[in-house]
């Protein structure tokens, strides 16, 4: 995979090679949502308890590990778009310990806006693809994901040590290693769902661009409305209309995305649950995404 990545933006054959790449991520996660769920759990923080698990998880990742924000006396990384958040949260279930999480920020009015658009606003510059050009209940923005340090690694990592977070390998099995490269992907996937149980659909995320190329391969397509600023690292803002998903997903990738979804509904708090059937999941979107 690594040599096919360095030829995917060649002349003549970059597209048969992304073509290539598409497939065989497409199969390995077939396999992967076969086994995602016996080892990894979305679900809602419905929760006071559950919301401050979040907060220290981010807490974690963000001032901790990554250093984006100075260390807290709380422990907990919390602000003022955390109450009017849901709050979506992976569950490592041997453990108990959460995997990651990612929050999807709603606002009503103008006098609530999203933080692209109080932070980021400069950068934006499609005409038409601005969250000032939507209804203000059809908007959204998905912050915060964080994955922590010891299931980003990878299993060629599992013998640097304890110290620097790395995997044990008598901890987690090798089909368990093969799922932790998804979460951040199901952890897009379930923002997704919940922007669509929440006729959110238009959904807006400040990223770094060569995450965003990555994602096209699964078929998360993310468009840029808007240019390369320093915001925790060079991100981009950009834009995805949640009822494509369905649409640009490989097949592989759907039945995870089924996966997810099923598990956010188990787990309660997940919106629209109250007014739409259980069975109504992502391929029922594609034939009536309204």
């Amino acid at each position: 995979m690594k040599k096919l990545k360095s030829l995917a933006d060649k002349p003549v054959i970059g597209g048969v090679v992304k073509k290539a790449m598409a497939s065989l991520a497409s199969n390995d996660a077939k396999v992967i949502s076969r086994h995602f769920s016996q080892y990894l759990k979305p679900q809602i923080a419905t929760t006071d308890e559950l919301k401050h698990e979040v907060y220290q998880l981010r807490h974690q990742v963000y001032c901790e590990e990554l250093h984006f924000e100075d260390i807290k006396d709380s422990y907990e990384e919390c602000d003022e778009f955390d109450d009017r958040a849901v709050h979506c949260f992976i569950r490592h279930l041997s453990s108990k310990k959460m995997a990651g999480t990612v929050r999807l920020i709603t606002t009503q009015d103008q006098h609530q806006p999203l933080p692209l658009e109080k932070f980021c606003s400069h950068a934006i510059d499609h005409p038409e693809l601005a969250p000032s050009c939507f209804p203000r209940d059809s908007i959204c923005e998905m912050s915060r994901l964080a994955v922590p340090e010891g299931f980003r690694k990878r299993a060629i990592d599992k013998f640097k040590g304890a110290a620097t977070g790395a995997i044990n390998e008598q901890v987690f099995s090798e089909t368990e290693l093969r799922c932790f490269p998804y979460i951040a992907i199901c952890l897009y996937m379930a923002a997704t769902a919940m922007a669509i149980r929440s006729k959110r659909h238009h959904v807006f995320v400040m990223m770094e661009p060569r995450l965003a190329r990555s994602l096209t391969f699964v078929g998360i397509k993310f468009q840029s409305i808007g240019k390369l600023i320093e915001f925790h690292g060079k991100r981009a803002p950009y834009y995805i209309d949640a009822r494509e998903l369905p649409n640009t997903l490989s097949s592989g990738y759907v039945k995870l995305l089924e996966s997810v979804e099923h598990d956010l509904i188990q787990s309660g708090g997940m919106p629209g649950t109250l007014n739409q059937p259980e069975g109504d999941l992502a391929l029922g979107w594609r034939l009536s995404p309204s």
